[in-house]
């Protein structure tokens, strides 16, 4: 098992600069060596009205319904699936509105093409960011989706 070593350099506004070095450590281990036995984890997105939730993810994101729950004829909870990709979108319990201090997930994208990536959404009427290159060599943008949610899309930045 190798361990990859990341090396961060950050410069202050005053031209000092400092090195930190980064460790990527091999899997999690319980106790005894055995490894920790989960197949893959599936986020719960609670939602205020899953039916315009699915607009992003499924028109916008590409992903498909592989199962579904209603109460009433209204959809309350759905599995979402693309390739090896798993969501849950759930609806809100208590208030449908999200509470004005809440801040909830955020997701992080590594989209095979970014540009198609930002203007399908965009396209599809999504207020979404200028793609902007950051100094630590990443090139992203970002969406706040009807329920509030923060949605980072982002690639290594190309030389």
């Amino acid at each position: 098992m190798s361990i990859r070593h990341f090396r961060i350099i950050t410069e202050t506004g005053n031209g000092d600069s400092t090195t930190v070095e980064i460790r990527q450590q091999p899997a999690f281990t319980l106790a005894k060596g055995a490894l920790m036995p989960v197949k893959y984890c599936i986020p719960v997105i609670p939602s205020a009205n899953l039916e315009k939730s699915l607009r992003l993810w499924v028109d916008g994101l590409g992903f498909s319904m592989s199962s579904e729950m209603r109460k009433d004829d209204k959809l309350i909870f759905c599995m979402l699936q693309k390739d090896d990709l798993h969501f849950m979108l759930n609806q809100r319990v208590g208030t449908p509105v999200k509470p004005e201090d809440y801040n909830g997930i955020r997701l992080y994208w590594t989209p095979t093409d970014i540009e198609k990536t930002r203007e399908r959404l965009k396209r599809l009427g999504y207020g979404v960011s200028e793609l902007e290159h950051r100094e630590y060599g990443q090139t992203e943008f970002f969406l706040t989706d009807d329920d509030g949610y923060s949605h980072c899309f982002g690639v290594p930045t190309q030389s």
